[in-house]
């Protein structure tokens, strides 16, 4: 039994040297990007200019690395791909919000390191400033908006804030635009109608001008087209009706150039 216990003692300390003495390769090596070991945002404003640094921790190779903005891989230097990398956004703009870096190992692409770029910036406001409608139709002033953090937001009329009157007023949001719709204008809907932004940053207004016009008398096509045609086939039957007067008379003229010719011929003889 004492030789039995002496040769698992042995066999547990050979276990125990090996397991102290494996390479450094067996070390799990890990990603950092600027020196943050997880994925994060990164909080940016536009026309600013960031920079990327991928690094391998606790190598004992060279490692090279990949980076993809969004999808697509980047383009990197030949001295910018062993062990540490390094990418440039500049400048930044409002399109890069939401965009995502990612940094990954050439040998395991599943250790990998993202950073998603939260570009902020006020409200952006756009769309027609003019609108002309006919008293009785259907209206929609589209307000385009753009805006990180996202913007409250709110219509007025004449400096007022809108008083939404119900099946004559509607408004539709969605992240890129905020819409009135007036259902049957009345002359009382003219006026200027402010599209209101407000956020964190600043608040910015656009205005949009509703001109409602009176309901113009038409008059009917019908009436008139039948018009013009009993005109034109009054002057087709009028025309026809002369041309067979003017025959007449001269058949009846030739009739009697004839007769007087006869006569003339009988005196003659």
């Amino acid at each position: 039994m004492a030789w039995k216990s002496s040769g698992l003692m042995e066999v547990y300390k050979f276990l125990l040297l090996v397991t102290f003495f494996l390479p450094c390769e067996m070390t799990s090596s890990a990603l950092t990007v600027n020196g943050k070991t997880e994925s994060y945002i990164l909080n940016t404003r536009p026309h600013s200019h960031e920079s990327l640094t991928c690094a391998v921790q606790n190598h004992t190779t060279e490692e090279e690395l990949l980076w993809y903005r969004q999808e697509g891989r980047v383009a990197l230097k030949s001295g910018n791909k062993i062990n540490s990398s390094s990418i440039c956004v500049s400048p930044i703009s409002e399109d890069d919000n939401g965009v995502t870096f990612t940094c990954k190992l050439q040998r395991d692409q599943s250790m990998s390191i993202s950073v998603v770029l939260n570009v902020t910036f006020p409200p952006r406001l756009s769309g027609d400033d003019i609108q002309t409608a006919e008293e009785g139709s259907d209206v929609q002033l589209v307000c385009s908006v753009k805006s990180n953090p996202q913007a409250q937001m709110m219509w007025y009329k004449n400096n007022s804030i809108l008083d939404l009157e119900k099946n004559h007023h509607q408004v539709y949001q969605t992240s890129e635009s905020f819409q009135l719709s007036i259902t049957k204008v009345k002359q009382s809907d003219n006026g200027t109608y402010s599209c209101v932004a407000s956020s964190p940053l600043q608040t910015e207004t656009k205005d949009f001008h509703l001109i409602v016009k009176d309901k113009g008398w038409r008059t009917p096509n019908e009436p008139i087209i039948a018009a013009c045609v009993v005109a034109v086939l009054t002057m087709v039957f009028g025309l026809i009706a002369r041309r067979q007067r003017i025959m007449k008379v001269s058949k009846y003229s030739k009739l009697l150039d004839i007769k007087s010719s006869t006569e003339s011929a009988k005196f003659a003889k």
